[in-house]
C-alpha cells in the first residue's frame, strides 16, 4: 500500500514540478502555470465524495484504475496542443488522485490496526513520490522538453499493479468487505476546526510547491537544477518527517506534535521568504518538516474524530490536503505577476499561525472502541490545550 500510495502521489508532486517547463517552453505567466495547479486541484475536490462512497462500500478495485488515470492525465499534459486542453488532462489527473485517496486511506487503516507508526509508513509512501517528483520530472524533460511527458505514465503503471497485488493480499479482511461497525460518537465539531488547520496548511504546501522553484531561482541566480533542488528538498522531507511524526505521536500523543508541528512552520516559512542568501535551503527543509510531521497525524485524528464516517474523514484530511491549496494558487500567480514572487509568498507565514490557533483547545479523541485515559486525552506539553 505505501509503494501504491508513492506512484499515485508522484503526480500531485509532478504538477508542480512542470510549472518551471511551462513557463519556460509555453511562456505562460505566473497566472496561467498556477493555473494549471488549480485544474489538477479542482476536480480533487471531489475527494470527499468518495470517502462518503467508500463509507457505504468497499470499492478495492477502485485503488489500480485511480493510479492509472492520474498518471494518464499528467502523461498527456506535454503533448496537448493548448491551454485548454493542458487544464482537462491534468484535471483529469486530479480526479484519479482524488478517488484513490479515501479507499486507500480505509484498505490502510483496516491493516494498521490503529498504529500510529504503520500509518506513518503509508503516508511515507506518498511524501516519497511527493519527494521523488521533481527528480522524475527533470530527468525526463532533459530527455525531450514537454514533448516527453508520455514517459510520465510509467509510475502509473507501476501503481497499478502494486495496489492490484495489495489488494488482493489483505483480501476479505482488508480490501473487499465493508469497513467493520463503528464504535463511538462523532465529534463535528473537533474534526471542523481540524479541517480549519488543514486548510492552511494546504495553502501554504501547494504555495510552496508551485512557486518555490521558481522563487530559489531567482533568489540564487541558479538555474533549472536550482530550483528543482528547492522542490525536492520540501518534498524529500516529507518523507521523513511523516515517519517521525507517527512515533512522536506515540511518546508525546498526536494533538502536542500537530501544535508544534505548526508553530515550526510559522517560523520556517519566515525565514524561506525574508532571509535573504543560500540558507534558503536551510528554511526549506525546515518548513518541509513542520508542515509534513503532522500529515499522517492529521488522518488518524479526523478518522477518530469521526469514527463512523472514517471515509469521509479521510477524503477530507486527505483531499483538502491539496485540492484547497490549488484553488488559492491562481490568486498567488496573479499577485506575483502584479508585483513578485517575494510578495506573493508574505501571506503564507499568517496561515500556519491561524492552524495553530484552530487547533487551541482540542482534545484528544479516543481510538475506536477504546476508553481515553485522561492522560491520553490531554496534551501533556501543552498547558493551553487542557
Amino acid at each position: 500500500m505505501s509503494l501504491g500510495h508513492a506512484c499515485v502521489d508522484v503526480y500531485q508532486g509532478a504538477v508542480a514540478a512542470l510549472v518551471p517547463y511551462f513557463v519556460a517552453e509555453r511562456a505562460y505567466s505566473y497566472a496561467a502555470a498556477s493555473g494549471v495547479v488549480l485544474a489538477a486541484s479542482l476536480l480533487s475536490l471531489v475527494q470527499p465524495l468518495f470517502g462518503v462512497l467508500t463509507d457505504r462500500w468497499a470499492m478495492p478495485w477502485l485503488l489500480p484504475l485511480s493510479a492509472l488515470t492520474a498518471g494518464a492525465g499528467v502523461a498527456l499534459s506535454g503533448v496537448t496542443g493548448s491551454y485548454p486542453l493542458t487544464l482537462a488532462v491534468v484535471a483529469v489527473s486530479g480526479v484519479g488522485v482524488a478517488a484513490y485517496h479515501p479507499e486507500a486511506a480505509r484498505v490502510a487503516r483496516a491493516v494498521a490496526r490503529g498504529r500510529h507508526t504503520a500509518m506513518g509508513w503509508f503516508s511515507f509512501g506518498g511524501n516519497a513520490g511527493f519527494a521523488l517528483a521533481p527528480l522524475l520530472v527533470f530527468a525526463v524533460m532533459a530527455t525531450g522538453g514537454l514533448r516527453a511527458s508520455p514517459l510520465l505514465v510509467v509510475p502509473a503503471l507501476a501503481g497499478a499493479v502494486l495496489c492490484a497485488a495489495a489488494v488482493r493480499v489483505a483480501g476479505s479482511g482488508a480490501g473487499s468487505a465493508a469497513a467493520p461497525a463503528a464504535v463511538g460518537e462523532d465529534d463535528w465539531g473537533s474534526f471542523l476546526r481540524l479541517s480549519g488547520a488543514v486548510v492552511c496548511r494546504s495553502v501554504v504546501f501547494v504555495g510552496l510547491g508551485t512557486f518555490v522553484s521558481l522563487y530559489v531561482r531567482e533568489r540564487t541566480g541558479g538555474g533549472a537544477g536550482a530550483g528543482t533542488a528547492a522542490l525536492f528538498v520540501l518534498y524529500a522531507g516529507g518523507a521523513a518527517g511523516t515517519l517521525a511524526g507517527g512515533r512522536l505521536a506515540e511518546r508525546y500523543g498526536r494533538l502536542a506534535v500537530v501544535r508544534r508541528s505548526y508553530a515550526l512552520t510559522i517560523l520556517a516559512v519566515a525565514g524561506l521568504v525574508l532571509v535573504p542568501g543560500p540558507s534558503v535551503y536551510l528554511f526549506v527543509a525546515l518548513t518541509s518538516a513542520g508542515l509534513y510531521v503532522p500529515f499522517s497525524l492529521h488522518i488518524t485524528l479526523g478518522q477518530d474524530f469521526l469514527p463512523r464516517h472514517v471515509g469521509t474523514a479521510s477524503g477530507v484530511t486527505l483531499g483538502l490536503t491539496v485540492s484547497v491549496g490549488g484553488l488559492a494558487a491562481p490568486a498567488l500567480g496573479a499577485l506575483a505577476d502584479a508585483t513578485s514572487l517575494r510578495s506573493a509568498l508574505l501571506p503564507l507565514i499568517a496561515l500556519p499561525a491561524l492552524g495553530r490557533l484552530l487547533l487551541c483547545g482540542l482534545r484528544e479523541p479516543a481510538p475506536p472502541g477504546t476508553a481515553a485515559t485522561a492522560a491520553e486525552r490531554s496534551d501533556p506539553l501543552d498547558p493551553a490545550a487542557r
